[in-house]
């Protein structure tokens, strides 16, 4: 038996190039495209992007400044449930900071990584309403969700948000 390479060699191509081709038509048509839709038609969504791996969505977000986070994110995983399957979301959410806001956070991070560690999520706000003073015209808005703690700082125009993931509250065995 003779082997023939030229039909062997178009066989291989055509073979990869559906399959890697199908691959690509079903993650964009049946997964990036309809979740980026679900995304771009929230209020105060301003550009969005979105990446599929087998067990993880990743998802850039620019928002308007004064939009809730946690709203975004409630309404993104309550529309976009059917798509995300059971994946695990990564939110990068694209903000406007400048070196103020930065310091600013530097130097309140300690009292929130206590509070977060010690899972006294009430005190996060509380301890940052306590150093506001120190950067005069800086807003402190914080939310909380059953899986994250939303921190959204802004001072003129320019604007930082953090989303400090939680964790639940675990019964122990006495």
């Amino acid at each position: 038996m003779k082997f023939r390479p030229i039909p062997i060699l178009v066989t291989l191509v055509i073979s990869f190039s559906v399959l890697f081709g199908g691959w690509s038509l079903y993650n964009s048509y049946a997964l990036t495209n309809p979740m980026t839709d679900i995304i771009s038609n929230i209020d105060g969504v301003n550009e969005v992007n979105t990446a599929f791996d087998a067990d993880q969505v990743t998802i850039e977000l620019t928002l308007d400044p004064n939009i809730s986070i946690r709203e975004v994110i409630q309404q993104i995983e309550a529309e976009g449930k059917s798509v995300i399957n059971d994946r695990e979301v990564t939110y990068h959410i694209q903000d406007d900071s400048n070196h103020k806001i930065d310091e600013w956070w530097s130097s309140s991070l300690f009292d929130v990584a206590q509070a977060m560690e010690n899972k006294q999520y009430g005190d996060i706000p509380l301890k940052l309403e306590q150093q506001i003073h120190e950067l005069e015209g800086l807003e402190v808005k914080t939310e909380i969700d059953d899986s994250n703690v939303y921190v959204q700082l802004k001072l003129d125009e320019h604007f930082k948000v953090i989303i400090l993931p939680r964790t639940p509250a675990e019964l122990e065995v006495w």
